[in-house]
């Protein structure tokens, strides 16, 4: 009996010699074309019912969907994919890392696989152009870099998130946030207060923002801008959905997060929520956030919450050259509160501080934490025990008072 890999190839090769190429072939045909052609050739390469069954998903895996890693794009368990090169192939599930055991044929199929996954989001990746941001359809978020960037091969990152958007009741029984912070967020999401989310990778920032902008009142008119888009915000039918686009070699202009931020201005929007700022777009979201645009999101990647505040004075002098007293001035009225998540040593994710922004005085941005988690110790099996605790009370109840709250 030949080689599994032999018979594959064999039966690949039928398979693509009966695919029409006069017109788009359904998944359905593709299927019984595969189903038909093994049990055409199963018994005379002598096939057991169980190596037709693996074959027939194998083989609609490598020509339909994303080959070896379709299996892990399916797995729900699975929340983080990484590809370096070939043959090291390193997954998250429940929160753990392990090295993956199989591996692709050949570094042409990594690559097959990595034009099909860009070229379905219309994004380009090629030497001249080696990194780019994308999206698989299930809206997972995908970074690609290739050489001569990356010295052992195509790296790729797939960030997968669940089918089921998380919303605040699920963060509350993972014991990521309280009952009385989420009560309290739910007024300020509701009373228009700009909300800033921070932390570090992996501490679960975009899940956090789809769960909040679920408190948005659904009869308002959301902008959704994002680098690549992974929101997903539920319920609101004034929802308009924008994400950049990279410079291509058909002459496609390049389409940025602030050139997104100006348009969406034009766009009559009562909330502008951002994806992630990580430049000098910070300068036009904290603008537009000074310019009417209250209950406006955004998260970024920071230490903590002081940190944010310096990472988006930086920002905003990669935008312009203002003087620091003017950008303090501009961040202490655009933002009024930031909400800094973090991933303990247990892997868990919770979120650590509530801060409240009061003013700018003598040259710096005055802070008040209202809420901030108290870690109390660990349980038997490793998981730390503690609870978000109130420290101080909201000092600008102007918006809450507003709106009847």
């Amino acid at each position: 009996m030949k080689e599994m890999t032999e018979i594959r190839a064999e039966l690949k090769e039928r398979i693509l010699g009966g695919i029409s190429l006069e017109r788009e072939m359904e998944d359905d045909e593709v299927r019984e074309l595969i189903d038909q052609t093994i049990m055409a050739e199963g018994r005379r390469m002598g096939l057991t019912l169980a190596m037709k069954q693996q074959l027939s998903r194998e083989l609609f895996y490598e020509i339909r969907r994303l080959d070896i890693l379709q299996e892990l794009t399916d797995d729900p368990k699975v929340t983080e994919i990484m590809i370096n090169g070939k043959d090291h192939i390193f997954i998250e599930r429940d929160g753990r890392l392990f090295r993956w055991e199989k591996e692709f044929s050949s570094e042409e199929k990594l690559q097959d696989v990595i034009q099909q996954i860009v070229a379905k989001c219309n994004r380009t990746v090629n030497e001249a152009s080696p990194i780019v941001d994308a999206r698989l359809a299930n809206g997972s978020r995908v970074n690609i870099v290739l050489a001569p960037i990356a010295l052992n091969g195509p790296i790729v990152t797939i960030r997968r998130f669940p089918e089921k958007p998380i919303q605040m009741d699920d963060l509350m029984r993972f014991g990521a946030i309280t009952q009385e912070a989420v009560d309290f967020l739910r007024k300020l999401v509701i009373a228009g207060y700009n909300i800033f989310i921070s932390g570090g990778t992996g501490s679960g920032k975009t899940t956090f923002l789809n769960a909040l902008s679920n408190f948005i009142p659904k009869d308002e008119r959301i902008i959704t801008i994002e680098d690549s888009a992974e929101l997903q915000i539920l319920g609101v039918p004034n929802l308009v959905r924008l994400e950049t686009r990279n410079a291509n070699v058909e002459g496609c202009k390049e389409i940025t997060m602030r050139d997104l931020i100006k348009s969406s201005l034009r766009m009559r929007p009562d909330r502008i929520v951002v994806g992630e700022v990580r430049g000098s777009e910070a300068l036009d979201m904290v603008q537009a956030m000074n310019t009417g645009h209250d209950g406006s999101l955004s998260t970024g990647h920071a230490n903590s919450a002081a940190d944010m505040l310096s990472r988006l004075e930086t920002m905003i002098l990669m935008g312009m050259d203002l003087p620091l007293s003017a950008i303090r001035g501009q961040l202490s009225s655009g933002i009024d509160i930031i909400v800094h998540l973090g991933r303990l040593r247990d892997k868990s994710r919770k979120v650590l501080q509530i801060v409240e922004i009061l003013d700018y005085s003598d040259g710096e941005i005055r802070t008040s934490v209202l809420y901030e988690f108290q870690e109390e110790g660990e349980s038997e099996d490793g998981k730390i025990r503690g609870t978000l605790q109130k420290r101080n009370t909201l000092a600008h109840g102007e918006k809450l008072r507003a709106a009847g709250l």
